[in-house]
């Protein structure tokens, strides 16, 4: 597929950087792309493998705009890399070889389940004893859960800052900005194992990652530092609304 100048390629631009702005505050930005490079023409698979390489920069922003955040975090993040890297990797090999059928049918549950987490997170963390602020992590919980977001993010990827983000609420006890910029970290580092794969395997539309990832960079650095500012439950619900607008439409319209 050949994307004609100037027009389309303004429309994914503008899509990238909205895209990185959302990715960066909510979460779930990615799902912004995808329907951008159905509308230019793209096939579905294409279009899925071409925005999880379009997103990389935007994660690389986002942890920029993010360093201050991540200062004391250093174990949580460690902790959780490794087993984002596996589930990744599973993800992405998901992808590769099954019908997309077997996975898409589950993806608008899993938002919308997401984001009933997040916003019931503070009552849950009352009903379940949640720790002092500075209490250790609930790693039997925060492990699996990382794992199967990341999963979830190396087969679509859509609304996966959503998902992450909710696990982290539950299982890390830190204020929410603090856990946006380790939802960063892990995004990344996601993004950097589907990069790899599907260079080496999947159908890229290498124009169409060119116009995008510029884009991506600058929104998710923007977008960071908007998150920075926002009071926690205008973040907490904005991710919210946002994750339950993603899943009904992913209900209505499945991809």
């Amino acid at each position: 597929m050949a994307i004609p100048f100037p027009g389309q390629l303004i429309f994914l631009l503008v899509a990238g950087l909205v895209s990185g702005v959302v990715n960066a505050v909510a979460g779930g930005g990615s799902l912004l792309v995808f329907p951008a490079l159905l509308a230019v023409g793209m096939p579905p698979l294409p279009a899925n493998v071409t925005n999880s390489i379009a997103q990389w920069p935007g994660y690389v922003g986002m942890v920029a705009g993010a360093r201050s955040d991540l200062r004391g975090q250093r174990a949580r993040v460690v902790s959780t890399i490794g087993v984002a890297v596996a589930g990744a990797g599973l993800g992405c090999a998901l992808l590769l070889v099954l019908p997309g059928a077997v996975f898409n049918a589950v993806v608008p549950a899993l938002v919308l389940l997401a984001s009933l987490l997040l916003a019931l997170s503070p009552w849950l963390r009352r009903w379940i004893g949640a720790p002092q602020p500075d209490g250790p992590d609930r790693r039997a919980v925060l492990l699996p859960g990382v794992f199967l977001g990341s999963v979830y993010g190396g087969y679509f990827g859509g609304a996966l800052g959503l998902i992450l983000i909710s696990v982290l609420s539950l299982t890390a006890h830190d204020r929410l900005v603090r856990l946006n910029a380790v939802k960063a970290v892990l995004s990344l580092v996601i993004a950097t194992v589907t990069v790899v794969i599907f260079t080496l395997g999947g159908p890229v539309h290498w124009l169409a990652v060119a116009a995008l990832a510029p884009s991506t960079l600058v929104g998710g650095f923007l977008g960071m530092r908007l998150a920075r500012v926002l009071p926690e439950p205008v973040l907490r619900w904005s991710v919210v609304l946002f994750g339950i607008a993603v899943g009904i439409y992913l209900f209505v319209k499945p991809y």
